[in-house]
């Protein structure tokens, strides 16, 4: 056994002596993986190391661990159901699997059996391992300040922030691009790699794609990787705001030039300054401010409301689009020189439905995040439940999928969370390749017999009412006016599989 830490009465004794520096256990059954994870590690942590899972139980039986790193493929138990007995009884532990194997089904064993943190894969570069280590650390430290200031709640009984949601914040600053939630082949993976290399380079850049994909998110990640990180970042979405009020949000205003302001307003031009300022909807502000923001691209410089000189700043502008670029300077709804000046570095974020793989990744981190939130104890998705969300389409992209998996959350009765909760317009749609098909339009347009087009039709929604019922044949056949025998007909007929592996002519108990 290599790696020493400070030992107490340890996980055994009632008392408990803490290292100094966050204790790492990495399980590995090849010995040079295992000294090249020590040698990337133990400058910052102390290391502890295991060639299986039998060896680690017995460490951790032993040793105050905060963070694991796990490889998948070992003999005698995998690295997931190593960590999922992990997780059933130090569930504080961070959670690391490092695989050069891993695919969707991989991962969503991993995310439900072991409630993994972060996947790495090989052949990995020492300094991301050191990040995914600290980060991790970070975590754990914060989630044991979460509990003692739970206990502290109850008695204060504050509405205010607390300092763990500040210090939560701070950690997903701190990330950048690891905060960025993706699968090791993910077409994210590409826009991340893209915007680290604009990220270092002090020049404007435009994010395109549909609403709601992350482009606010992946412009802050861009301005915590910059050499601007210590200093400010600024977010404004411009979309449905008034020009006179988008106005005085950029620029600023001195006192008196707007009826009602009795000292000088400071715009997040100024704010801003010596950091990163980022503008979501520019396609929407009008020719004037089109014109002003082209200045400050240009010049460095803008002018107050009311003011008679111009202000300087120094700040470094990311802008987002919705739609095509060049599009919209064909159009003319965007100048096509402010087109240019804010399009140095371009980069295009794909919608939900082109990151299949990503969505159970998305969908348990928002599961978890909504459940610290409302105070609601889950373990997750049932695989049928994942199974719908990855099919659906979403439409809404990131912001509709957060929402559906908040309702969920709200009439969830089990820690375990199954497809019966699900929106029923997402039962409902037809899986196609490029995700679900979630209008009716396509059945009712396209062209053949009426038949056919009223059985895909009665298909879905004998569909959607099983799996809300939980495969309840009598209560759906009830609701649906049909008998039992009328039902298992159609089901049959339709060739519905039924998630427990029954028949459909299987008599329910």
């Amino acid at each position: 056994m290599a790696g020493v830490v400070a030992r107490g009465a340890g996980r055994k004794g009632t008392a408990m002596t803490r290292t100094a520096r966050p204790c790492v256990l990495v399980v590995d059954d090849e010995p040079h993986s295992l000294a090249s994870m020590r040698m990337a590690l133990e400058d910052d942590f102390d290391i502890l190391t295991a060639t299986g899972a039998d060896q680690a139980m017995a460490l951790l039986q032993e040793e105050w661990v905060q963070v694991i790193f796990c490889d998948q493929r070992m003999p005698g138990r995998s690295g997931v159901q190593f960590l999922a007995d992990v997780r059933e009884r130090w569930p504080e532990i961070v959670r690391i699997i490092i695989t050069g194997y891993t695919d969707p089904a991989d991962m969503t064993e991993a995310i439900n059996a072991a409630g993994i943190y972060q996947f790495l894969t090989k052949p990995w570069h020492p300094e991301h391992l050191l990040m995914a280590a600290r980060n991790a650390a970070d975590l754990f430290s914060m989630t044991r300040e979460h509990e003692r200031l739970s206990l502290e709640m109850r008695h204060l009984g504050s509405t205010t922030e607390t300092k763990l949601e500040k210090r939560r914040r701070d950690l997903r600053e701190r990330q950048g691009f690891d905060a960025i939630l993706r699968s090791p082949h993910s077409s994210m993976n590409a826009v991340v790699e893209c915007a680290r290399q604009y990220a270092s380079f002090d020049v404007p850049v435009l994010i395109s794609g549909e609403a709601g994909t992350g482009k606010q998110e992946l412009a802050r990640a861009m301005h915590h990787a910059s050499l601007r990180a210590d200093k400010p970042f600024y977010a404004l979405n411009c979309a449905g705001l008034p020009d006179d009020l988008l106005e005085l949000e950029l620029f600023g205003a001195r006192r008196g030039a707007v009826a009602g302001l009795a000292t000088n307003r400071i715009g997040l031009m100024q704010k801003a300054d010596r950091g990163t300022l980022y503008l979501g909807g520019v396609e929407t502000l009008g020719p004037r401010l089109q014109m002003a923001l082209l200045r400050v691209l240009r010049e460095g410089s803008f002018q107050p409301l009311g003011a008679h000189e111009g202000v300087r700043s120094n700040l470094r502008l990311i802008c987002g689009v919705t739609g095509d670029l060049r599009a919209l300077m064909a159009e003319g709804v965007l100048r096509t020189d402010l087109g240019y000046a804010i399009s140095a570095g371009e980069i295009t974020l794909p919608p939900l439905r082109g990151r299949r793989g990503d969505v159970a990744l998305l969908a348990q981190a928002a599961l978890f995040d909504a459940a610290a939130t409302h105070g609601k104890l889950v373990r997750g998705f049932d695989d049928v439940a994942l199974q719908f969300l990855e099919n659906y389409d979403w439409p809404g992209n990131l912001r509709e999928l957060e929402n559906e998996i908040t309702r969920m959350l709200v009439f969830a009765q089990d820690p375990v969370l199954g497809a019966d909760l699900i929106s029923r317009h997402i039962l409902q749609a037809c899986p196609t390749e490029d995700g679900a098909d979630r209008a009716l339009d396509p059945i009712l347009t396209r062209e053949g017999p009426l038949k056919d087009r009223v059985e895909l039709v009665e298909m879905r929604i004998l569909r959607e009412t099983l799996t809300r019922h939980r495969w309840n044949k009598s209560r759906a056949a009830a609701e649906l006016g049909l008998s039992r025998v009328g039902l298992r007909a159609k089901i049959d007929r339709y060739g519905i599989p039924d998630p427990s592996g029954q028949t459909a002519m299987e008599e329910e108990d």
